[in-house]
């Protein structure tokens, strides 16, 4: 199965990065694809082992979805790796560039969606991130 990547680059220090990609307070903020949607709830246990959700719905209320998992590898301010319940795998790394941090995800596809329209949305989530993150750094 190939992987797809997407990344960003926001200009928050690697730290400020970390704690607004990690962080449900932050969370709640960035983690959808399109302005109808939203994330109303998101916990995380940001330790291996430990577990996360993050609720993503539909702000007509028409559908949503928990996107779920465990963390197989937490090195602070510099990589996650996940295992999503559906056993795909993530990783994100972040690295201090000039003028803040990029984050670069990889994941495993799933069967449903092209390959496409997966990274799309996924580079889409982490557009809106970056929207979020540089607005902090205002």
């Amino acid at each position: 199965m190939n992987s797809i990547t997407v990344s960003t680059v926001t200009k928050l220090s690697i730290q400020d990065a970390w704690k607004s990609w990690t962080n449900p307070e932050h969370i709640i903020h960035w983690t959808f694809a399109s302005d109808d949607w939203h994330s109303p709830v998101a916990n995380s246990n940001l330790n291996e082992g430990g577990r996360f959700l993050t609720r993503m719905e539909a702000k007509d209320g028409s559908e949503g979805f928990d996107f779920e998992g465990t963390f197989t590898l937490v090195s602070a301010l510099n990589k996650l790796e996940y295992k999503l319940d559906d056993d795909r795998r993530v990783s994100v790394v972040f690295e201090e560039v000039s003028g803040g941090t990029r984050i670069t995800e990889t994941f495993d596809p799933e069967n449903i969606n092209s390959l496409e329209l997966q990274k799309a949305g996924w580079q889409a989530i982490m557009d809106n991130y970056k929207k979020y993150a540089d607005g902090l750094s205002a």
